[in-house]
């Protein structure tokens, strides 16, 4: 009985929301339309079209795997991003910039060991400054790839790590929105000193048609879903580091310092914990993290530009107030299912309204569950 009268008094407490309700309709309906399109079925009564049309199998399928695979990137990036927030307390607006300068030091570098394993006959400082052809592929040049990653992390660890000294650590007792202000301000300044080098034009980077090579190959109903070798490798690269990162969170005793400065700085500074070191390994963390996110996701698209950091940023930002923001595991969660939504969308509505579904998500998940998917919790 106790069961039954706790169960109708969720039931009654939902339906007093109607945003909830809303919200339970809209999927409804999105599943019955889903449903109807996947077996072909059209309803439109007098005309006018209700739900139902026609979607493949396999793209249904391929919109599934490419939100997933840019959830990975959105979530590995907003895990840097939420760490920021729990232990320093303010939004870093520069933490898509870190992914750009991550990407663009990352990839010169994977040229210029091109340069010596492939042999490219062109001046070091037109390579260096990517203005060659396309050369650099997983397939062809795994060295290339592996040496881009690892200066990625180390180039985006050593611009936090500089960028906290000069800019951050001076304002840390001033409050979050200096700080947010001012991570404005490098953000706009780091931009800017890339087109400086680079210039604003977008090149192709990696190998044209090498990349296109099937790794595995899944078969469906009507047809079938191919993930390349660059999307393979990215794929395996993000969870692995996901991992990285939740081992030292959970089994190590710098994360477990990094959780207690987390859940109250006052008491971990209290108990005797280093708050500076446990900054320091804050700001390591997550540049390495954008840094390698920006490498990785240029891996897969091929193209870089000067600010596609910028422009993926507020996806990061969704994805960590979606899951929670100052959790981790809420980040990757909820970068997860932004990544998810914005490319399923596109069964419903054109692509260039894909980033308005994703956020549309947010909103709608916000609604009834304000602290986010996770509960506002701090800690990992």
């Amino acid at each position: 009985m106790g069961v039954t009268d706790n169960t109708t008094g969720r039931i009654r407490g939902y339906a007093a929301r109607p945003a909830v309700v809303l919200l339970a309709f809209a999927l409804g309906y999105l599943l019955v339309d889903l449903a109807a399109k996947l077996a072909g079925i059209s309803v439109d009564p007098l005309g006018v079209h209700v739900l139902g049309g026609y979607v493949r199998v396999s793209s249904v399928v391929k919109y599934l795997f490419n939100g997933l695979i840019l959830g990975l990137i959105i979530g590995l990036a907003g895990v840097g991003l939420s760490m920021t927030y729990s232990i320093l307390s303010f939004a870093n607006f520069a933490h898509g910039d870190y992914l750009t300068v991550g990407a663009f030091s990352g990839w010169a570098a994977s040229y210029v060991v091109a340069l010596f394993t492939l042999g490219l006959a062109e001046p070091f400082g037109e390579i260096f400054l990517l203005n060659v052809p396309s050369v650099v592929s997983i397939a062809t040049s795994p060295a290339a790839v592996v040496v881009g990653l690892i200066v990625a992390a180390t180039a985006s660890v050593a611009l936090v790590l500089l960028l906290d000294r000069l800019v951050y650590k001076p304002m840390r007792g001033r409050g979050g929105i200096p700080l947010l202000i001012a991570s404005i301000g490098v953000a706009l300044a780091l931009r800017y000193t890339i087109v400086f080098v680079w210039s604003t034009n977008t090149r192709g980077v990696t190998a044209v048609g090498v990349e296109s090579l099937p790794a595995y190959t899944l078969y469906v109903v009507d047809g079938s879903y191919s993930i390349n070798l660059h999307e393979f490798t990215m794929i395996v690269a993000a969870v692995a580091l996901m991992i990285g990162v939740h081992v030292l969170l959970q089994f190590t005793k710098l994360g477990k310092a990094m959780r207690a400065m987390a859940d109250n700085k006052a008491l971990a500074q209290v108990t005797g914990i280093p708050t500076e070191r446990v900054i320091r390994a804050t700001w390591i963390i997550g540049g390495g993290l954008a840094g390698m996110a920006g490498f990785l996701i240029i891996l897969k698209r091929g193209v870089l530009s000067y600010n596609f950091g910028w422009r993926l940023l507020l996806f990061i930002f969704s994805g960590v107030i979606l899951g929670g923001i100052g959790s981790v595991y809420g980040a990757i969660g909820g970068g997860i299912i932004i990544g998810i939504a914005s490319r399923m969308a596109l069964i419903w509505i054109p692509s260039g309204f894909a980033r308005v579904a994703a956020f549309s998500v947010m909103i709608l998940v916000l609604l009834f569950r304000p602290a986010g998917l996770f509960g506002g919790v701090t800690t990992a």
